[in-house]
């Protein structure tokens, strides 16, 4: 039986990357074309190359004595080596707990405005910005008889899973209204897996004196950008007399406050249940 070889197709395509072609291609071209003309071509330097310095040009930075340059390899090493020489301090927690500096990345709040509107308008920008995939949110939309923030929409469900979080802040640079922000708490840890998934009603920041609790409508006149750029300070009468209306008994009016009456924990209830469990290891039980 005879074998044939098989034909190498004519049109078969060039192996190497259509761009390097292409380049070969323009670069044969221009030679040719300056052949042609009689004279070379120079060629310009690629976007972000220097071709020489400007004329005139100094230099900002100082230039060091022969000291300094043998020493600016270890300059680095600056705050290393003088911890290296500090006591050694053991912190005896839990038992004794020491304060956290002012910025320490702990657990977050979910922020209102200062007349008690929640500044979350369920944008889901955090979700997205998370790397753990640990912020899960729905957004809502705002009604007459039910306005939860300013605008049009704010967060229904908000939830952050502290089994996946990395409290790398990223959630927070990404918030276009600062409504979350990390605070000073670290004690998390709690007896069960689920107790680690924190709700909207245990992220929402307390009910400061003057605050009126939501839903009720902004105040009269104002926008959603007036809310951003803090134009509005405090509750109006109007609101306080929507919530007289809608809820009279609601305990963040002020005559009810006058009268004695408590706020609600709407924000304190996983501060507590840390607390108990801190207290908890301390004694070297579960809560």
């Amino acid at each position: 039986m005879r074998t044939r070889r098989p034909r190498r197709c004519k049109d078969r395509p060039d192996p190497r990357p259509r761009w390097r072609c292409a380049v070969a291609e323009r670069e044969k071209k221009s030679a040719g074309d300056a052949g042609r003309a009689g004279r070379d071509v120079e060629r310009a330097p690629r976007g972000g190359e220097v071709d020489r310095p400007a004329e005139g040009y100094e230099s900002l930075i100082e230039k060091r004595s022969g000291l300094a340059e043998l020493l600016a390899p270890v300059g680095g090493f600056g705050v290393t080596l003088s911890n290296m020489f500090r006591p050694t301090v053991t912190e005896q927690y839990p038992r004794e707990q020491a304060p956290t500096k002012p910025r320490y990345h702990g657990r977050h709040q979910l922020n209102r405005y200062p007349d008690g509107l929640e500044k979350c308008i369920g944008c889901e920008l955090c979700a997205w910005a998370c790397p753990a995939d640990a912020i899960y949110v729905e957004g809502g939309d705002n009604t007459p008889d039910a306005q939860f923030s300013p605008g049009e929409r704010y967060g229904r469900v908000y939830q952050i899973n502290y089994l996946r979080c990395i409290f790398c802040g990223l959630c927070i640079e990404a918030c276009p209204t600062r409504a979350l922000t990390m605070t000073n708490e670290y004690e998390l840890g709690g007896p069960t897996r689920a107790g680690m998934i924190w709700e909207k009603q245990d992220l929402l920041a307390p009910l400061r004196s003057g605050q009126l609790a939501s839903p009720h409508p902004m105040a009269e006149g104002t926008t959603d950008t007036d809310y951003y750029r803090g134009e509005v300070t405090g509750v109006t009468e109007d609101q306080v007399a929507w919530v007289a209306e809608h809820r009279p008994d609601d305990p963040t009016l002020p005559a009810n406050a006058a009268q004695g009456a408590t706020v609600p924990d709407l924000g304190e209830t996983r501060l507590a249940q840390a607390a108990i469990t801190a207290a908890a290891r301390r004694q070297g039980g579960a809560r």
